[in-house]
């Protein structure tokens, strides 16, 4: 019990480690492609222009409706802010005490995720929406709290110009996912409350278009067509062939010189040619019967699993064979006559 225990919290540690690398790889990685200030603002006013050209609703419309609720600007600030990584770590946890299958798809789903996520950062920069004062969008963090941001020429501690795509909508979609997938609950559909609401309050606090959400969207799309379901059971590997015991042998009581009978010499020399063949016949008795010449006194080993047990005792291995016994046309008799 305490190797299992010892086994069980290095696998914890190991994952545990594995999680933290991750995360500081995506730190890193943010803070690796920064430094396009001009090139993210330029794509900003594209992203912008082309949501108008498609008839998106606007993110600043949006904004304005839940202005008006001080306690609503609040709660999405804090949501923003307090519940995405944790929601997330609570979800490795808890997937990895009950649902290990799953738990392994989803790190991996995430890893993948994420790992996309910062080429397209690099390839493509953008400030949020609170940034670009044609949007009419505000920062709802620095003005009502609380912020995760600080300026963008003092803060090293994150990339805000990695807008596309939004993190926070891929995540909170894998989660919903993740938990679905775990549960055979009727209310299990209710975990994409999550995302939706994830994807409400990244456009209400201005920090990220609803073309952020789609790119998210469409890359953990990318990554379930490409990471292998594990929730799947795996299949079997073909149990081996069951081993069978031999069957007990019951050895043979000497025979006397007359009890041999005519049918099993005659048998004998008709299969004697055969002898060679003899080993692809299934069979001990019939093996021993052409392989070995019947004599008088003894069997050989191979065909004592012929004589069945209830007969040993008694004449009845002394009696001719049943053709001997009743010829064409004899009488039939209960005993045929000893020789």
């Amino acid at each position: 019990m305490d190797r299992l225990r010892v086994l069980a919290a290095r696998r914890a540690l190991r994952e545990i480690l594995l999680v933290a690398v991750l995360f500081l790889a995506y730190k890193l990685g943010r803070l690796l492609v920064e430094g396009h200030v001009s090139e993210a603002f330029t794509n900003a006013r594209t992203v912008w222009d082309f949501e108008r050209l498609i008839h998106l609703p606007s993110e600043a419309a949006l904004q304005a409706a839940v202005l008006h609720h001080t306690w609503l600007v609040r709660a999405a600030n804090c949501f923003y802010a307090y519940v995405h990584f944790p929601a997330t770590a609570a979800t490795l946890i808890w997937l990895y005490l009950r649902r290990p299958t799953i738990y392994l798809w989803f790190r991996r789903s995430l890893a993948s995720l994420t790992a996309l996520a910062l080429v397209t950062h690099a390839l493509f920069p953008l400030a949020p929406g609170r940034m670009v004062a044609a949007t009419g969008l505000i920062d709802t963090g620095k003005l009502y709290g609380p912020s995760v941001y600080g300026s963008p020429t003092t803060d090293t501690l994150s990339n805000q110009y990695a807008a596309m795509p939004s993190l926070h909508v891929g995540w909170a979609l894998a989660v919903a996912i993740a938990l679905i997938a775990s549960s055979r609950s009727r209310w299990r559909w209710l975990w994409l409350a999550h995302p939706i609401t994830t994807l409400l309050v990244v456009v209400v606090t201005g920090n990220h278009y609803w073309l952020d959400a789609i790119a998210a969207v469409t890359l953990l799309g990318l990554v379930l067509a490409v990471v292998t379901p594990l929730s799947r059971p795996a299949a079997a590997e073909p149990a081996a062939p069951p081993v069978l015991a031999p069957a007990p042998t019951v050895p043979a009581p000497a025979l006397p010189a007359e009890a041999v009978p005519a049918s099993v010499l005659t048998a004998h020399r008709l299969l004697q040619p055969y002898a060679p063949l003899a080993v692809l016949v299934p069979g001990a008795p019939l093996t021993a019967l052409v392989t070995y010449p019947p004599v008088a006194g003894e069997l050989p080993p191979e065909a004592a699993v012929c004589v069945p047990k209830q007969r040993v005792d008694g004449d009845a291995l002394t009696r001719p064979p049943v053709s001997a016994r009743h010829g064409p046309g004899a009488p039939r008799s209960r005993r045929a006559p000893h020789r």
